[in-house]
């Protein structure tokens, strides 16, 4: 297949995708509150609804229909770029096929739904994205077995919801199915692993991309769970956090495909890391900074200080908060310029010894007056940070002339 045929075909599968989805969401929010009207909520469940089932869900299928049309367009080559129209095609499919079945309940149209929520639970184009991201080829020919269990998986699930759980055949394909879709889903996370040992260059790069979006959202997870077990399970924070985990699960994992795939700013991502662990590390001591001088400063000072305030004015003083934000000020360039170089010296220690070799050059520069000896210490601080394989230093001819009549005029 030709790149213009193969664009043309992304991109009109591209329109009958968003087409589904827009219908889907007409589906949902208007004809459907039209036949049975919902009753109103408010609070952290109105607030769920409106980001989850309104918004960050609903994202899923536009970002990564876009993104494998665009990666489809520039590299047809790749089957990134379909898997992901697929994955973004079968799940607005599915989502249509599910708000018309309270109005219309047929056999044919609950077989349907079943064989589509099949494929995209777990997301069967999604599992076999993982395996063969981001060149398109497997990792090694013994992940080919990975591939044969993924679709073998679906295969027993399928023979589930055509031939009905309540019959033997259909029970046992649904019993061995399941587990064998996790194992597929697990197998095709692994297998980015192994990329990742062989890979160098552009092939690692791409993969942080992944792997960062990948590891914010098991940290938003995780943050959300923690959240629910302290402040309650449909609280304001639990709700933003998981909220944030659901839009790189919809938005950030195929903005990060496309990034990878076609390479756009792709070595912006060390940067991203950088800051990442830089300005979280930071809120972390900031706010173990803040709990600390709060309590210190409850019990060495508030506390006695608060009598007397309240016997004057009958209010109690926010001192204790007051003073902890001044503190937090005041550490807040100091602590972040440890932590950069802390992190600089584990994490970048190439990019470290290249500043800190530039440092001592600029500062041996403002005091060298021989030019051969400058000439030399230049050579050897291209050689130490860039690490050529040849290293040339050119100066016109009649620089060295001027140099030498300088240093000939008494």
């Amino acid at each position: 297949m030709s790149r213009r045929t193969a664009a043309w075909l992304a991109w009109s599968l591209w329109v009958l995708v968003i087409a589904l989805a827009v219908a889907s969401f007409i589906l949902r929010h208007w004809i459907a509150d039209w036949i049975a009207p919902q009753t109103q909520h408010e609070g952290t469940w109105h607030l769920e609804n409106m980001l989850w089932w309104s918004i960050l869900i609903p994202a899923l299928v536009p970002a990564y229909a876009t993104v494998g049309a665009l990666v489809v367009a520039r590299r047809p080559g790749n089957p990134v770029g379909w898997l992901c129209l697929a994955l973004g095609a079968l799940v607005a499919l599915e989502d249509v096929v599910w708000q018309l079945l309270p109005q219309y309940v047929t056999p044919a149209l609950e077989i349907t739904a079943g064989i589509l929520g099949t494929l995209i639970i777990p997301p069967l184009p999604f599992v076999l994205l993982l395996i063969v991201f981001p060149d398109g080829r497997l990792p090694s020919r013994r992940w080919q077995l990975a591939v044969w269990l993924t679709l073998g998986a679906v295969g027993l699930r399928l023979i589930e919801v055509v031939v009905g759980p309540t019959i033997y055949a259909g029970r046992v394909a649904g019993i061995v199915g399941w587990p064998l879709s996790l194992l597929a889903l697990l197998a095709s996370v692994v297998s980015l692993f192994f990329r990742w040992r062989g890979s160098g260059g552009v092939e690692r790069q791409q993969l942080k991309w992944l792997a960062y979006t990948g590891v914010s959202i098991a940290i938003a997870l995780l943050g959300g769970v923690v959240s629910g077990y302290v402040s309650g399970e449909h609280s304001y924070p639990t709700v933003l956090i998981l909220s944030v985990a659901i839009a790189g699960l919809t938005i950030g994992v195929p903005v990060a495909i496309g990034v990878a795939i076609l390479r756009h700013h792709l070595y912006d991502i060390d940067v991203i890391i950088n800051r990442t662990l830089v300005y979280g590390s930071l809120t972390a001591a900031l706010g173990a900074v803040y709990l600390v001088c709060v309590m210190l400063l409850h019990l060495v000072a508030v506390v006695p200080l608060q009598y007397i305030f309240h016997a004057f004015t009958g209010q109690t003083s926010t001192l204790a908060v007051i003073i902890s934000i001044l503190v937090m000020t005041a550490l807040f360039n100091p602590l972040r310029r440890r932590i950069q170089g802390l992190i600089d010296r584990r994490f970048y220690r190439r990019k470290y010894d290249a500043r800190k070799t530039l440092e001592a050059f600029s500062s041996k520069l403002r005091n060298e007056t021989d030019l051969d000896a400058l000439s030399d210490d230049l050579v050897g601080v291209v050689r130490e940070t860039m690490q050529p394989a040849h290293v040339f230093l050119w100066l016109r001819p009649e620089t060295r002339v001027r140099e030498r009549r300088r240093g000939e005029e008494p």
